[in-house]
């Protein structure tokens, strides 16, 4: 059966990581319900999260391929750049919005990787509840609802300005809140800046990049210096499966459902999860 758990957490993980329904949140349900037997749980969760993080760099690698060199292509002073004097033809308009995007993610990462160093202890400490989770995951769905309704979504990324960014990037420093949604929470803030649904989620699923990989970077020392058993390395592979095809396959279906359909559907979901928590807690 624990194999069974293993592949169930990854399935969560994979799409909800990606869903705007709340990875944490589902997890930290799961947690209440299902028993792994695991000596080390933060392995696991840095397992999970590192398999959502090779999912979406799987399928946006033609993207990121060509964000990072255009962005390394274009940085001021760059040997290429000098060599090639002062051609107007030097930066290609494409290139030079990629290299902008890429600096975009930058300044958005930084105000979560911020909040993850000072707050990240309280958060784990503190709001890691069934009822937070129940509270946030009304809030952000509400959110959905209102942005749904109110925002433009006219603009494709080429319009993002450092400003709009910036206050993407204040959003998702809010989803260490348990039952936040990382991907909910910027996506709302991408349709609040005017983006196009599949705009803001693919500068979301972009974002989580940096964010998942400092989050898990900064944990892995401890769990090397803690080791694993043989039993708990076979779990952490099969859940990391599980996460990571799931993954790719709830990147690929929603941004294909973004298209036509708008993401109340989401908050309808993000209602009632919510109670049925509060109907667990009180009974």
């Amino acid at each position: 059966m624990q194999y069974i758990y293993a592949i169930v957490f990854g399935i969560v993980q994979g799409i909800t990581e990606f869903l705007p329904i709340s990875s944490s949140g589902h997890l930290v349900i799961l947690h209440k319900f299902i028993n792994l037997p695991l000596q080390n749980e933060m392995a696991f969760d840095v397992a999970l999260h590192l398999a959502t993080l090779f999912a979406v760099i799987f399928f946006f690698y033609s993207d990121i391929k060509r964000l990072f060199l255009s962005w390394i292509e274009n940085l001021p002073l760059t040997p290429s750049l000098l060599k090639r004097g002062n051609n107007v033809d030097i930066l290609k308009k494409k290139d030079y919005e990629y290299s902008k995007i890429s600096w975009l993610i930058i300044l958005a990462t930084i105000p979560a990787g911020l909040a993850g160093w000072f707050f990240e202890d309280i958060v784990e400490n503190s709001l890691r509840s069934p009822l937070v989770v129940a509270v946030m995951l009304i809030v952000v769905g509400a959110l959905f609802i209102i942005f749904e309704k109110i925002s433009k979504k006219t603009d494709n990324l080429k319009n993002l300005n450092w400003k709009k960014s910036l206050i993407i990037g204040l959003a998702q420093a809010i989803a260490l809140i348990p039952g936040t949604s990382r991907s909910g929470i910027t996506i709302i803030a991408g349709l609040g800046a005017g983006l196009k649904r599949q705009a803001a989620i693919r500068f979301s699923f972009l974002l989580s990049i940096p964010v998942i990989l400092g989050a898990s970077a900064t944990k892995i020392p401890q769990i090397i210096e803690s080791g694993l058993a043989i039993n708990e390395l076979v779990i952490l592979a099969i859940a990391f499966i599980a996460s990571f095809v799931s993954g790719i396959l709830a990147i690929k279906y929603f941004l294909r459902f973004a298209e036509k359909h708008s993401l109340n559907t989401f908050a309808f979901y993000r209602f009632a999860l919510a109670v049925v928590i509060i109907v667990f807690l009180i009974f």
